[in-house]
């Protein structure tokens, strides 16, 4: 790939939940970009992010409602979207956006389902606008170094991937808190938050998935497994319940003040509740995920998901014809409960995870003894790949140094989007059937 042009210029932003704030503070720091309206239904929701403007030295900008987005990108003459909403409304935007020729930037996973990413292909296509999509993953500095050692053969062909992807009791807990808690609306943890691992799979792997048979399950969370493993509190939300105060696995949103002003002061006017009930009736999607890839090149994958660990991180192992890789990334050793540890660098992505580890590549080849490879790694935003991303996509910011070198060539566009989004769709239809599902079957025009 070539060095990415920079993004930016008059910038709207579309949904305003705490994600958005990256973009927020990274567009006004640099000179080049402004934000120039929200577009958001809660209107205390879209106050608080006028306030982090003006806190931020940037005037206070107007804020339109969903169904007066076209009429915002033209009064406003919008020249780039940010769409930071929920997932399964993202299509609403990207495809009006780039019927207007405006540029498009969406946070993961670029759609939820077949036909709504076949709509957004096939609007690309007839406009011949691009998307890009923040797999800020990419722009990892060690998942760089692990894209390198392979491209330079270092460990031969790839033949197989053993990939072990595990969220705490806080973190992962807090996808069955919230709208995430609906496949309807997050296609459930294979595309919300897998999506960021099968693309990264394709990448440093340089090739794309065709096969996928997976099986997964509601065996930690929900109403029956809570009774089951003795850990059911019986609340809707922990906001006014004496029981939630019990509950370690109950969020409190008073005690963070972004959370607070976001989520618990905004809810008067849509309902939305941030803290749920983990273990309430109802919940949609699973929490403990086990799948097997094939992909074009011929390697092939198993991974496995579990939402419910005391440790939060990951382990990739890579088999090639000459040696073997492995990642070992320890974000956090343990956890507290979220009411004694707090969620500051869960929610904000600006600090480290609690208790942080290490993180290792080690590179085995045949018949030598193992070497460890040098890593440079920061345990907040993404291993410190927020920050590069936003260098890359919006320039660098003032007294920053362009990036030329691997991370300025590692955006992602809506065909990435749709192959590692394809990866969690056909997950999703194996649990539903118990078959092998070919991405054939998807009909995506790629």
């Amino acid at each position: 790939m070539t060095p990415q042009q920079p993004l930016g210029g008059r910038v709207a932003i579309v949904g305003t939940g705490s994600r958005a704030a990256m973009f927020v503070r990274g567009i006004v720091a640099r000179p080049s970009s402004q934000v120039v309206a929200i577009c958001e239904p809660n209107s205390i929701r879209a106050a608080y992010y006028n306030q982090l403007l003006q806190s931020l030295g940037a005037p206070e900008v107007p804020v339109y409602p969903p169904d007066s987005f076209k009429a915002m990108l033209e009064k406003e003459n919008v020249e780039m979207v940010v769409v930071t909403c929920i997932d399964a409304l993202h299509d609403l935007y990207i495809i009006p956006a780039l019927e207007a020729g405006v540029k498009v930037l969406t946070e993961k996973p670029m759609t939820t389902d077949v036909q709504k990413c076949q709509r957004i292909l096939e609007t690309v296509q007839r406009t011949g606008q691009h998307i890009t999509v923040t797999f800020n993953y990419r722009y990892n500095p060690v998942h760089e170094l692990v894209k390198r050692t392979i491209a330079e053969g270092k460990i031969g062909k790839v033949i197989s991937v053993h990939f072990e992807w595990l969220l705490d009791t806080v973190h992962g807990a807090d996808y069955f808190r919230r709208w995430h808690r609906q496949k309807t609306n997050s296609g459930g943890l294979m595309v919300h938050k897998a999506g960021h691992h099968f693309d990264l799979i394709n990448w440093w792997l340089d090739t794309e998935p065709e096969t996928v048979a997976a099986f997964g399950k509601l065996a930690f969370y929900g109403e029956e497994a809570g009774k089951e493993h003795g850990w059911a509190k019986d609340y809707e939300r922990a906001r006014g319940s004496d029981e939630a105060k019990k509950d370690p696995f109950a969020i409190h949103l008073e005690s963070d003040q972004a959370l607070k002003a976001i989520y618990a002061d905004a809810e008067s006017e849509d309902g939305y509740h941030r803290d749920q009930n983990v273990f309430a009736p109802g919940i949609g999607i699973e929490d403990d995920m086990s799948v097997m890839v094939r992909y074009k090149s011929g390697a092939t994958m198993t991974y496995h998901l579990t939402a419910y660990s005391p440790w939060e991180g990951y382990r990739v192992m890579f088999n090639g014809s000459l040696g073997r890789l492995e990642l070992n990334v320890v974000e956090s050793q343990f956890r507290l409960p979220a009411t004694d540890d707090g969620m500051e660098g869960l929610i904000h992505g600006t600090a480290a995870l609690p208790n942080a580890g290490d993180a290792t590549v080690t590179l085995h080849r045949l018949w030598q003894k193992p070497e460890q490879l040098p890593v440079q790694y920061d345990h907040a935003g993404h291993g410190g790949g927020d920050a590069r991303m936003l260098s890359v996509l919006f320039g660098p910011a003032p007294g920053e140094s362009a990036e030329v070198g691997d991370a300025s060539k590692q955006g992602a566009n809506e065909r990435d989007g749709a192959l590692a989004l394809a990866v969690g769709l056909m997950a999703n239809e194996s649990f539903r059937t118990g078959k092998f599902v070919d991405i054939k079957s998807l009909e995506l025009p790629l």
